[in-house]
């Protein structure tokens, strides 16, 4: 049955129009976007604080590891407290300190300072996702396009942290990681009004009653870890097997990083088209066939221009499931839609993260094209794991009284 909220006496009438789903989801992929904006900051600040500060690489991988700390490993305890005990307010305070953390960091003058300000900014990504992902998985309904703008807000953040922070970090330092306050401010004051505003009118996110199908969510997890395993291994790598392998300049080399990002952004839209039309299951095979044949090309095509385009493709087919395995998840878990939530898009992802150090050691031993031939194995995994995955029982979904 489903579960639904009861507007409280005076609120209302059910006769005055809802605002437009799809505009509700721009909120959130706006707000996705500038969250993982501050995920992708923390990389493209840390060579400037080498060059500063003078840290070394051990002092470096110390601020990675914060980020990750902070935004990975609390997430599914984050998703828990969601269903739980619901927190409407908790995705704006989660942009909040996501920005808060990461535009003061630049600011401080101690190791220590900086580590936990990053630290900071993680856990505010961490607060951020779960609760975010069941709000706007009521938004969205059983529309895997309208999920899809959601989860393609977190690739555009991505895509434009390097874009934005590098121009302003040659210029000003890292110093310049405070011009990037006012935009986690902004959404923060818009998320937590909209939250108050439910509250006052008595609508709250609510879950469905039915079963969890923990089997099937245990696959989509670790087919969610195989894929993030290919994206940070070909985040990593794919500009210095540009500039290694390939003898190409910075920017041939950028422009292959720049190409991947973005069929991600690409694909990640299309997959929830796909998934509307074709099914979501189908959808997470189709992405993970269509990756081994493109990376395979992007590897053996000739110079340094004309694999660019399979860039793009490989890109948009990685990210062909990614929103689809977000609804997925909240569809196998239909009690635990914040869970569902902190897991595919928190826990699981940095996973692939904290493996890409074993491709680390394929590179030194046999390059980057050594390293991008070892991810060459993921595919077959992912499809084969995404064999095990059933249709969602129709109608599971969180839900919002609005």
């Amino acid at each position: 049955m489903t579960s639904t909220a009861t507007p409280r006496t005076g609120a209302a009438s059910t006769d005055t129009p809802a605002p437009s789903p799809w505009r509700r989801m721009r909120l959130w992929g706006l707000a996705h976007a500038v969250d993982d904006l501050y995920q992708g900051l923390v990389p493209a600040a840390l060579p400037y604080f080498v060059l500063e500060r003078h840290y070394g690489y051990l002092a470096t991988t110390g601020l990675t590891l914060a980020a990750t700390l902070g935004s990975a490993l609390p997430q599914p305890l984050v998703g828990l407290a969601v269903d739980r005990f619901r927190l409407p307010w908790l995705a704006g305070a989660g942009v909040g300190m996501a920005g808060l953390g990461l535009g003061l960091s630049g600011l401080v003058g101690s190791y220590a300072g900086v580590w936990l300000l990053i630290l900071l900014s993680g856990l505010g990504v961490a607060c951020f996702h779960p609760a975010a992902g069941k709000a706007a998985r009521a938004d969205a309904g059983d529309s895997a396009a309208a999920m899809s703008v959601f989860a393609a807000g977190g690739s555009v953040g991505f895509f434009l942290a390097p874009v934005l922070a590098t121009p302003a970090l040659m210029a000003w330092g890292v110093g310049a990681t405070a011009l990037f306050l006012p935009p986690a401010a902004l959404l923060c004051f818009v998320l937590l009004r909209r939250s108050r505003r439910a509250a006052a009118s008595g609508h709250v996110v609510t879950s469905l009653a039915g079963d969890d199908r923990w089997l099937p969510f245990t696959a989509l997890t670790a087919l969610e870890v195989v894929r993030s395993v290919a994206f940070f291994g070909l985040n990593t790598f794919i500009e210095l097997y540009w500039l290694r392998e390939l003898h190409a300049g910075r920017a041939a080399a950028g422009a292959a990083l720049t190409c991947f990002l973005a069929g991600g952004v690409l694909g990640t839209l299309a997959g929830g088209r796909i998934a509307d039309r074709w099914g979501m299951v189908r959808t997470v095979q189709l992405g993970a066939a269509l990756v081994l044949p493109l990376l395979a090309g992007l590897l053996f095509a000739p110079g340094a221009w004309l694999p660019l385009p399979l860039a793009l493709l490989t890109g948009a087919a990685l990210n062909l499931p990614f929103a689809v395995l977000v609804k997925l998840g909240q569809d196998y878990l239909p009690c635990r839609p914040g869970t569902a939530a902190g897991v595919t898009l928190g826990l699981a992802v940095s996973v692939g993260g904290l493996l890409a150090p074993v491709l680390g050691l394929v590179a030194e031993a046999h390059g980057p094209r050594g390293a991008l031939l070892a991810l060459c194995a993921v595919p077959p995994v992912a499809l084969l794991l995404g064999l095990l995955l059933p249709e969602p029982e129709p109608g599971r979904r969180p839900t919002d009284g609005r």
